[in-house]
C-alpha cells in the first residue's frame, strides 16, 4: 500500500495554522473515503481493507465515524476562522462506497449538507462497482441527493479481468449504466489499459464497449504496477509479464482518437467528457488547487495552502475521534514557490493548460525552454503565443518530461 508523505506533527484540535490569507473565493469540496472492498485488486494500493483484513473495525456502522468527523472538521475550520463556502462537489471513493447500504451514503451526504451546505447544482459523486449495485440502490442514491455515479468497468475483456482480479462480468455494466439511467443519475466509466497480455485489439474491444453504453464521461488510466501489491510479485517472480510502456502509449493514442470520434474530448490527461458540463468538477477541484476536506482513513485535505493526511488504518482512525482528537496523522504548510510549482505541474494536464505567467513567478522564465518544447511538437504553438501551455497530443504522453523541463 502506499506510504503518506512525511510532514509535522497535526495538532489534535485540527485547528489551521495562524496568518493564512483565506481566499474568500474559493470553492469548497469534500471527498469521502470509504475504506472497504469485498476483494482486493491485483494492481490496487489504494488505502482499502477486506473484511478479513480489520479487526475491531466493521462496516455496519462506520457511517457514524465519518459524521463523527464532519462534524470535527467544521469546529476545526470555524477555529481557524476560516469560513467555507456550502459545497460545490462532493465525491465518495474508496475502497468500494457502495459497499456501505445506500442509506449510510445518504446519511453522510445529508451530515455534509446540514453541517455546510451543498450548493443547488452541487455534483454529488460516488465510484461503484458493477457487481455490488442494482436498480433500487441507485434509485436510493438518487432520491437522497446524489446525481452522478462512476462505475469500475476496466475491461471488457474476461482475461483482462480476471488479471486485475476484477469480479464482475462484462455483461454486467451495461445493466448498471442502463440502471443508473434509469435512476436519473449522470453516469461515468473508468477503463484501464496496458494490463499484462492485454492485447491491442481487446483494449479496442473495451474501448469500443465503453463507448457503446452511451455514458457522460470516460476515464482511460494506464495500469501501473505499484510496489507491494500481488500483480507487482506476479511480475516479479514471471509469472505475468511486465506492461509495455510503448504498447501502453498506442494505446492511449486509442484511447484518443476514438473516444474523439465518440463525440469525447479530453479535459484531462487521462479523462474525457461529451461536453464541458459532463467533465467532472469534483477532479477539476484538485488539478486547480482548490479548498476541499478529505473525510475517511487516509484522506487527504487542502484548504488555504495547507495540506494534512489522516491516520491511513480505520483502527486508529475510529479511535481518534471517539476521543474528540483529529484523525490527521501530518501535515504540511506549503510555501508560496511550492504552491506556483504545484499548479503548473498539475494545470499542465488540462486541457486550458497553463499560464506562462505561473513561470514567471518560479523567477526563471526561460523563452527559449518554450521554444524547445514547441519545436519538440509537445505544447500547441498557437495557445503558447498568447501566454497559455497547452499539450499536443504527444505532450500528453510525456506530460511528465514536459513538467521536469518547465520546473527544472
Amino acid at each position: 500500500m502506499a506510504q503518506l508523505p512525511t510532514g509535522e506533527p497535526a495538532p489534535s484540535d485540527g485547528v489551521l495554522p495562524a496568518g493564512l490569507a483565506f481566499d474568500a473565493s474559493q470553492s469548497f469540496h469534500a471527498y469521502v473515503h470509504v475504506p472497504f472492498c469485498r476483494v482486493r485488486c491485483g494492481y490496487c494500493d489504494f488505502n482499502t481493507y477486506t473484511a478479513t483484513e480489520l479487526r475491531g473495525v466493521s462496516q455496519d456502522g462506520f457511517a457514524a465515524h465519518l459524521i463523527a468527523e464532519i462534524r470535527f472538521s467544521a469546529e476545526a475550520l470555524a477555529k481557524s476562522g476560516y469560513h467555507p463556502k456550502p459545497l460545490a462537489s462532493v465525491f465518495f471513493g474508496g475502497g468500494t462506497p457502495t459497499q456501505l447500504p445506500a442509506s449510510d451514503l445518504v446519511a453522510i451526504l445529508g451530515a455534509l449538507d446540514a453541517t455546510y451546505g451543498i450548493e443547488s447544482n452541487a455534483e454529488i459523486t460516488t465510484e461503484a462497482n458493477p457487481d455490488n449495485v442494482d436498480l433500487e440502490y441507485l434509485m436510493a442514491l438518487r432520491y437522497g441527493g446524489f446525481n452522478r455515479v462512476s462505475f469500475g468497468m476496466q475491461s471488457v475483456v474476461p482475461s483482462v479481468l480476471k488479471v486485475l482480479d476484477r469480479t464482475h462480468a462484462p455483461e454486467r455494466v451495461p445493466q448498471v449504466v442502463a440502471w443508473a439511467k434509469e435512476a436519473g443519475l449522470s453516469t461515468s466509466v473508468d477503463l484501464i489499459y496496458g494490463a499484462p497480455s492485454e492485447t491491442i485489439a481487446e483494449w479496442d474491444a473495451s474501448l469500443r464497449a465503453a463507448i457503446e453504453l452511451d455514458s457522460d464521461h470516460i476515464s482511460a488510466y494506464s495500469l501501473i504496477v505499484e510496489e507491494g501489491t500481488k500483480l507487482a510479485r506476479q511480475i516479479k517472480s514471471g509469472e505475468l509479464p511486465e506492461p509495455d510502456e510503448d504498447e501502453q502509449a498506442t494505446k492511449y493514442e486509442m484511447a484518443d482518437v476514438a473516444l474523439k470520434q465518440a463525440g469525447f474530448e479530453w479535459y484531462e490527461l487521462s479523462n474525457w467528457a461529451k461536453t464541458p458540463a459532463q467533465a467532472s468538477r469534483h477532479n477539476l477541484a484538485y488539478w486547480q488547487g482548490r479548498d476541499w476536506w478529505g473525510f475517511g482513513p487516509g484522506a487527504h485535505s487542502h484548504v488555504a495552502g495547507v495540506r494534512w493526511w489522516n491516520v491511513k488504518h480505520p483502527a486508529p482512525y475510529v479511535q481518534a475521534l471517539a476521543e474528540a482528537r483529529s484523525p490527521a496523522l501530518a501535515r504540511e504548510v506549503l510555501t508560496p514557490e511550492s504552491q506556483v510549482e504545484e499548479a503548473v505541474l498539475l494545470q499542465i494536464r488540462l486541457r486550458g493548460g497553463v499560464a506562462m505567467e505561473k513561470l514567471r513567478q518560479l523567477g526563471d522564465f526561460s523563452s527559449a525552454k518554450i521554444a524547445g518544447l514547441i519545436a519538440d511538437g509537445l505544447v500547441e504553438p498557437k495557445a503558447a503565443l498568447t501566454g497559455t501551455l497547452v499539450l499536443t497530443l504527444q505532450g500528453r504522453l510525456l506530460a511528465d518530461f514536459v513538467v521536469r523541463e518547465l520546473l527544472a
